[in-house]
C-alpha cells in the first residue's frame, strides 16, 4: 500500500472538490431547511461517473473500487454537501449485486444505481432488534413460485427518493427450518409497503423512515443472490457501508476546520488574530492530526476491501473497516466541536453554519455501527477477548 495516491486518483480527488465547490454547504443547508432534497448535486455527480466509480465497466460504472468512491464522498463532505445516498446505494447494494446478484439482477439494477438514475435504499435496523441480524423479525415465506414479506424496519436513510429497498429479512432452511438471512430488492411501490418519516433533530436533506411491510408479495428474482449466501452477502455490504460512512466524517471534520482555521487567522482581538495563540491554536492542530489518522486508516480498510480475494482478507478488510469508522467518528465529533468553540458565538449562528453539523456529526457515532459496537468488535476479534453479550 502506497502512502501518496495515483496521479488517477489525485485527479479524481480534484474533480470531485471543484463539483463539491460549485454546491457548497448553503446548498446543502438550503434544500434541508426547505425540506428539498440535494436532486442537482446527486444528478450531477451520476453525469460525471462519480456514483458509479466503485461498480463494474459493463453496467455503466467505472470499474475502479471503493477507495475511489470514498475519495468522491469525503472530497463531496468536505466542501459541506455529503451525498448520504452514496453510502448506501452504490457502496452498499451496489456491491452486494455485482458480487453475487444473478446477471439478471445486475442487468436490471447496476446501470441505473451506477449513473443515479436509480436509487437504492437499505434496510436492516429494526424497532426491537437493531442491527442484530439473529435476532429479525422481518420473514419471507415462499408461496409458489413467490416470495411474502412481513416485517418492520426503522431508521432507514433516503426511502422517498429510493426506487427499491434491499430488505434484509429471514428465511427458513429447506432442511433444518431454521431461520437464515437472506436479501429482497423491493420496489417502493410494491403494494403492502408503506412508509412514514421519524422526526429527528438533524439538519439534513435525506430523512429517516419507519417502514412496513404487510405480506409483501414479490416474485422468485426478488432475492438477491443465491439463498444459500445471505450472512456471506450481508457482511460483504456493511464493509463497504463502514469505510463510506468514515469518509463522509472525516469529510465533514475537514470542513469544520477549514471554517475553523479560516476565522480564527482572521479574528482579531487585542491586535493578533485569535489564532495565534496556544489555547486556540494546539486543539485544532490535535482534529488536523486525529483526521489524518482517521483517514489512513479508511484507506487501509478501502485498499483491503478492494483487494478481497479470501477468507483472511474479508477479515482484515472488516478489522478495518470498523476501526476507521471509529476513528473518524471521533475525529469528526472533536472537529466539529472545536469549530463551534474557536468561533466562540459566532459558532451557534446561522451565518457560519457550523452548529448545523452537530448533531449531524454525532449521528457517526451512532449510525451505521455504534461506537461501542465497535468496541465489542475489536476486543473480541482483535484482541480474543471473551463475547461480553
Amino acid at each position: 500500500m502506497s502512502f501518496t495516491e495515483s496521479d488517477e486518483r489525485r485527479a479524481l480527488r480534484s474533480a470531485a472538490a471543484e463539483l463539491g465547490r460549485r454546491y457548497g454547504h448553503e446548498y446543502y443547508l438550503t434544500q434541508a431547511r426547505n425540506g428539498g432534497k440535494l436532486t442537482e448535486l446527486w444528478r450531477e455527480a451520476g453525469q460525471l461517473g462519480f456514483l458509479g466509480v466503485n461498480l463494474p465497466e459493463r453496467y455503466g460504472g467505472g470499474g475502479a473500487g471503493l477507495y475511489e468512491l470514498a475519495i468522491v464522498l469525503e472530497e463531496l463532505a468536505a466542501a459541506g454537501c455529503g451525498l448520504l445516498m452514496m453510502v448506501v446505494s452504490p457502496a452498499i447494494c451496489g456491491t452486494i449485486i455485482a458480487r453475487f446478484g444473478t446477471d439478471a439482477q445486475q442487468q436490471r439494477w447496476l446501470p441505473g444505481l451506477a449513473s443515479g438514475s436509480a436509487i437504492m435504499a437499505f434496510g436492516i435496523t429494526e424497532p426491537d432488534a437493531g442491527s442484530n441480524s439473529h435476532r429479525l423479525a422481518t420473514v419471507a415465506e415462499r408461496d409458489g413460485d413467490q416470495w411474502v414479506l412481513s416485517g418492520r424496519k426503522v431508521f432507514i436513510s433516503g426511502v422517498d427518493e429510493a426506487d427499491a429497498v434491499m430488505i434484509v429479512g429471514r428465511t427458513a432452511d429447506a432442511r433444518t427450518g431454521r431461520l437464515r438471512p437472506a436479501l429482497f430488492a423491493v420496489p417502493t411501490d410494491a403494494t403492502g409497503f408503506t412508509f412514514r418519516p421519524v422526526e429527528m433533530e438533524l439538519v439534513s436533506p435525506e430523512q429517516q423512515f419507519l417502514l412496513f411491510l404487510d405480506e409483501v408479495r414479490l416474485p422468485a428474482d426478488a432475492l438477491v443472490g443465491e439463498p444459500d449466501a445471505g450472512l456471506m452477502q450481508l457482511f460483504a455490504g456493511l464493509n463497504p457501508e463502514r469505510i463510506m460512512a468514515s469518509a463522509m466524517a472525516i469529510g465533514t471534520g475537514r470542513y469544520a476546520l477549514d471554517k475553523a482555521v479560516s476565522y480564527v487567522r482572521e479574528r482579531t482581538v487585542w491586535d493578533v488574530p485569535i489564532g495565534a495563540h496556544q489555547g486556540i491554536a494546539h486543539p485544532l492542530a490535535q482534529v488536523k492530526i486525529e483526521l489524518e489518522l482517521a483517514r489512513l486508516m479508511m484507506q487501509k480498510a478501502a485498499t483491503l476491501q478492494d483487494g478481497i480475494a479470501d477468507g483472511g482478507a474479508a477479515q482484515a478488510a472488516g478489522e478495518a473497516a470498523n476501526m476507521a469508522k471509529y476513528a473518524a467518528a471521533e475525529a469528526s465529533v472533536r472537529a466539529v466541536d472545536q469549530a463551534v468553540q474557536s468561533l466562540g458565538g459566532n459558532g451557534l449562528t446561522k451565518e457560519y453554519g457550523v452548529a448545523a453539523l452537530l448533531a449531524l456529526s454525532r449521528t457517526t457515532r451512532i449510525a451505521p455501527v455504534s461506537r461501542e459496537m465497535i468496541l465489542n468488535f475489536v476486543a473480541q476479534n482483535s484482541l480474543g477477548l471473551p463475547k461480553s453479550y
